[in-house]
């Protein structure tokens, strides 16, 4: 199961919106291109475009939502996709806010069958760590939206431009000696996002042990 954490310096009440409300989510989640509600008791459609002209789609429910005296709450959602390409068949995870004295520990855990076959857990340990990475990236622009100001938009823009240069230093090092590109390869690697750009190495995995489901998904830190 994949759990990622953040910390956000915002009002819960304002985590709470901006992760629940579909519109919002589908802005800051790298995973999602789109998300809309449909029917009712929760439900939702996604759809993430892999290329233009091809998109995967799938259905969730939201399943439950706790809110508790201390201002902690929590909600549980479980996840289906048919899409042929789609590696991910059903799913199933949790969100976890808590309001601590620094911020909002803001916290996910989700886990899925994959599909393709016998290729699927073949694939899977090259999309599962990846797949984590997004989840961090898009916490860590959520985080920037809410602290900062900075629309997830221009997080996204921010980050391709930093891409950019550092593939420029790279080729750049390149053209004038190949010992060169050798060394700034892991230079370039190492040297942190500016402040401003969302960064998934901010965001950190954790490791939890569960504890019994009651209307959401519960989790323990270790």
């Amino acid at each position: 199961m994949l759990y990622i954490e953040t910390l956000i310096q915002a009002p819960i009440d304002q985590v709470w919106r901006y992760t629940q409300d579909p519109a919002r989510h589908a802005r800051w989640d790298l995973r999602f291109t789109r998300i809309e509600p449909y029917g009712s008791q929760g439900r939702f459609r996604y759809a993430t475009r892999l290329l233009p002209g091809l998109t995967v789609a799938g259905t969730g429910q939201s399943t439950g939502e706790r809110r508790r005296p201390d201002g902690s709450a929590a909600s549980a959602l479980r996840f289906t996709c048919d899409h042929r390409l789609s590696l991910i068949r059903a799913g199933h995870g949790f969100w976890r806010y808590r309001p601590t004295p620094d911020g909002v520990r803001f916290w996910t855990g989700y886990d899925y069958t994959p599909g393709w076959g016998r290729l699927g857990p073949l694939a899977d340990r090259i999309f599962r760590p990846a797949f984590g990475w997004a989840t961090a990236w898009s916490f860590d622009r959520l985080r920037l939206w809410l602290e900062h100001g900075v629309p997830p938009e221009r997080g996204r823009d921010r980050a391709l431009a930093e891409v950019a240069v550092r593939l420029t230093l790279v080729v750049a090092a390149a053209a004038l000696d190949h010992r060169l590109a050798l060394l700034a390869v892991p230079l370039v690697a190492l040297v942190p996002p500016l402040p401003g750009t969302p960064a998934a190495r901010r965001c950190r995995p954790r490791r939890y042990r569960r504890t019994t489901t009651v209307h959401a998904t519960r989790a323990v830190p270790r």
